[in-house]
């Protein structure tokens, strides 16, 4: 009887953004904020980077990557500094992944990847703003050591989202 070899399924790769990949980017952000039904004011679907977050992490203390499996982009994610914050403190930004992605721990490896690459730049928290129906994202930034905030931190203009979460780096 002979053994059937195995294909083995192929690994998602992070790296930084690249311009030809605004485009993608921008629909995975309004695809999944959609699904989720975070369209209105007071969410990061409004946010005039969401059309080019290459050039808006481009400068110091900011970056943004992207998630590809295959030839396709289903994930992206990064950290800037939080606008309104401390000097110290970064926001976790725009942390997205198509359904496809979910729940193959690709997010683990995105948050790992940000909280290290932000300590090195040298912040000391970060924050992040999420939305109560976002179980899966929520769950992960507990186990990951954030904190429920009552308040907001800096001036995001996400008002919408109700969950507010920070974590020591």
């Amino acid at each position: 009887m002979q053994q059937q070899s195995k294909q083995s399924k192929p690994t998602p790769h992070i790296r930084p953004i690249e311009q030809s990949d605004i485009p993608a980017v921008a629909d995975i952000i309004r695809r999944v904020m959609t699904e989720f039904k975070a369209v209105g004011c007071g969410y990061s679907i409004n946010d005039a980077e969401v059309d080019d977050m290459y050039t808006a992490y481009l400068p110091e203390g900011s970056e943004f990557f992207v998630v590809e499996l295959g030839d396709q982009i289903l994930g992206c994610g990064g950290y800037a500094p939080l606008n309104g914050g401390n000097d110290d403190t970064c926001e976790l930004r725009k942390m997205y992944f198509l359904p496809a992605l979910r729940g193959t721990g690709t997010g683990v490896r995105l948050l790992e990847l940000c909280l290290e690459r932000a300590g090195l730049y040298g912040y000391r928290q970060c924050y992040l703003e999420t939305m109560a129906g976002m179980e899966q994202a929520r769950k992960l930034y507990e186990k990951y050591g954030f904190k429920y905030l009552e308040e907001a931190m800096g001036c995001t203009g996400h008002t919408s989202c109700g969950t507010r979460m920070v974590r020591y780096i």
